[in-house]
């Protein structure tokens, strides 16, 4: 099957098997609109081929995503109608991977942050390289954590656990995502992606429509949990997109950025 993506992401094919990789190395894999595109869209596709049982999902080069693109995100500032987009875009994500029937696995290569981490953690199955890290950084710009993380990660985490690491953006280590419930389990960097595919060849073999049904059946019960929640998250994300104090943290960041 031909897959209609931009250039930001691939999709291989290895028999029942489709990888999809954020294919942004140079940018850490930072999500810029051909991603966030990208990634909204890519399910159906996935859906609609015939030979796919069971999906990957990773990053290339040395990061799994390292969230929204400086630049892009700073356009919003002055493009309410982009701003808007985003977050219906992202509303989309969300909704397409809660939908999506087939088993998604995430092999986390290196750091998944922002959308990077709740696109991650939404996956079926969290495989962590021993030296990645989740964070959702959110709130130190300025911003609701409206795209996933403080609505999802309470269904996964203690709450109080979850709250630290929402407010402060500190990054969590590969042994304490698991600890935490939000990764499935770490592998060693080097054995990462083999032990992503050995484990695709797994669910591969079982009866589709069986494990279709139970994923159906879990997400049945995430999407209720979250159907308030990430309304509420977007609509107070899009609110914080709009004040003062983001457009004076997102700013100064990239001012930071440029003195590199």
């Amino acid at each position: 099957m031909k897959y209609d993506l931009p250039e930001e992401m691939t999709v291989e094919a290895d028999g029942p098997v489709r990888t999809v990789t954020i294919d942004r190395p140079v940018e850490l894999n930072a999500v810029n609109p051909g991603l966030h595109w990208a990634l909204a869209n890519v399910w159906r596709q996935l859906a609609a081929d015939r030979g796919a049982r069971v999906v990957i999902l990773t990053g290339a080069g040395r990061t799994f995503s390292a969230g929204g693109d400086l630049g892009w995100i700073t356009s919003f500032l002055d493009d309410p109608a982009a701003r808007d987009e985003s977050i219906r875009e992202g509303a989309q994500i969300i909704e397409e991977m809660l939908r999506f029937p087939l088993p998604v696995i995430a092999a986390v290569n290196g750091p998944a942050v922002g959308l990077g981490c709740s696109v991650a953690i939404l996956c079926d199955v969290v495989l962590m390289s021993e030296t990645a890290h989740l964070a959702d950084p959110h709130v130190a710009v300025g911003l609701v954590a409206g795209d996933g993380g403080a609505a999802f990660w309470p269904l996964l985490t203690p709450i109080l656990r979850s709250r630290e690491y929402l407010f402060t953006g500190d990054r969590i280590p590969a042994a304490t995502a698991v600890e935490l419930g939000l990764a499935t389990r770490a592998v060693a960097p080097g054995d990462l992606l083999a032990e992503a595919r050995r484990l695709a060849g797994r669910l591969a073999a079982r009866p589709p429509e069986a494990l279709a049904g139970t994923k159906r059946v879990v997400n049945m019960f995430l999407s209720q949990a979250l159907a308030g929640p990430l309304q509420a998250g977007f609509a107070a994300e899009a609110a914080t997109m709009r004040s003062a104090e983001h457009r004076e943290r997102l700013l100064a960041l990239g001012r930071q950025a440029g003195r590199r």
